[in-house]
C-alpha cells in the first residue's frame, strides 16, 4: 500500500511559506499627508503635518516662486520638473520644500509627500514603480543628497530619474536637497585615480542633469539677512531696538549669515526677553 505523503507535502508547504517574505504591506496613504519609507521593510510610516507655514521663510521669494509654480503645475496635472534645491547651509532648503509641499496640499488630499533617506537612493526605481500605479501625486523628497559612496549611487538615481525602460511615472515629483550643485562630495576626486575619478565624476554630473529645475540659494548678504531679522521680530511682535547691531554681532559669532541664522537669532532674542514663540 502506498504510503499517504500528504502530511509530508503540507509540513513542506508550510515550512517554505514561513522562509519565504512577507510580501510588501498595501499602503494606507489615508492616514497622513507626510510620510517617511523604509526601504528595508518596504513600508511608509505617517508623520505629523509640517507646521511651519512658507510665508515665514523670508529673504527666498524668488526661490519659493519657482518651486511653488513648479509643483501647481505637478499637483494640475500639467508638464513638471524634478527639481534640485542647492546652496549654502542654513539657506532653508529642507523647510521651504515641506512648507511649500504643505501649502499645495492645504486643499489637495491627493497630494503626498514621501521622505527617503540618502542611503536609500538605490531603492528609488522599486519605490517609483510601487507609486506609479497609484491614484494619488507623490512629492519623493530626498534631504541633503549627495554620493558619498560614489557612481554606483548616482547610476541608481539617474536610471530612476530618466534612464530606465519606463522611467518615473508621471504622479512623481522627485525634489532634492543639497549643498552643492552637482552632488558630488568633498574629498571624492583625491579618493580615486584621475581616470577613474574623472568618470565618477561625469556620472554625477550628469545626474545633475536630469533636474529640470535648478533652483540656487546663494549666501546672503548683509541687507538681506537684516531684512529677515526684521521680519521675523515683526511676525512675532519682537521689540526691534538695537536689533540690527545684536542681529550682526550673532552672525559674526556664527560665522556667516544665512535664514537659519537669522532664525537662531530670533530665539535667542526673543528668549532673553522672556517672550515665548508660537512655534
Amino acid at each position: 500500500m502506498t504510503e499517504d505523503l500528504s502530511p509530508l507535502l503540507i509540513r513542506i508547504a508550510e515550512a517554505l511559506e514561513r522562509l519565504a517574505p512577507s510580501p510588501p504591506e498595501v499602503p494606507d496613504f489615508s492616514l497622513a499627508r507626510l510620510f517617511r519609507h523604509d526601504a528595508a521593510r518596504a513600508r511608509f510610516a505617517p508623520a505629523r503635518d509640517y507646521a511651519l507655514p512658507l510665508d515665514a521663510l523670508l529673504g527666498v521669494d524668488r526661490q519659493k516662486a519657482l518651486l511653488c509654480a513648479n509643483l501647481e503645475r505637478f499637483a494640475s496635472g500639467l508638464p513638471f520638473n524634478h527639481v534640485l534645491l542647492w546652496g549654502v547651509r542654513g539657506a532653508g532648503k529642507s523647510s521651504m520644500a515641506k512648507a511649500a509641499f504643505m501649502g499645495m496640499a492645504a486643499d489637495r488630499s491627493d497630494l503626498k509627500l514621501v521622505e527617503v533617506d540618502r542611503d536609500e537612493v538605490s531603492a528609488l526605481p522599486r519605490l517609483f514603480d510601487l507609486l506609479g500605479g497609484r491614484p494619488e501625486r507623490f512629492v519623493v523628497l530626498c534631504d541633503d543628497l549627495s554620493f558619498e559612496d560614489g557612481a554606483e549611487a548616482a547610476k541608481a538615481l539617474k536610471s530612476a530619474l530618466e534612464g530606465g525602460v519606463s522611467g518615473p511615472p508621471s504622479n512623481v515629483l522627485f525634489l532634492a536637497t543639497s549643498n552643492r550643485r552637482h552632488l558630488m562630495p568633498r574629498g571624492h576626486v583625491e579618493d580615486r585615480g584621475l581616470i577613474a575619478a574623472a568618470e565618477d565624476a561625469e556620472e554625477e554630473v550628469s545626474v545633475s542633469d536630469r533636474f529640470g529645475l535648478w533652483i540656487g540659494f546663494p549666501p546672503m548678504d548683509q541687507p538681506t539677512y537684516l531684512a529677515a531679522v526684521r521680519g521675523y521680530a515683526r511676525r512675532y511682535g519682537l521689540p526691534v531696538r538695537g536689533l540690527d547691531r545684536r542681529a550682526l554681532q550673532w552672525a559674526q559669532a556664527r560665522g556667516g549669515r544665512s535664514g537659519r541664522v537669522a532664525w537662531q537669532f530670533i530665539l535667542d532674542h526673543a528668549g532673553s526677553k522672556g517672550i515665548a514663540l508660537p512655534l
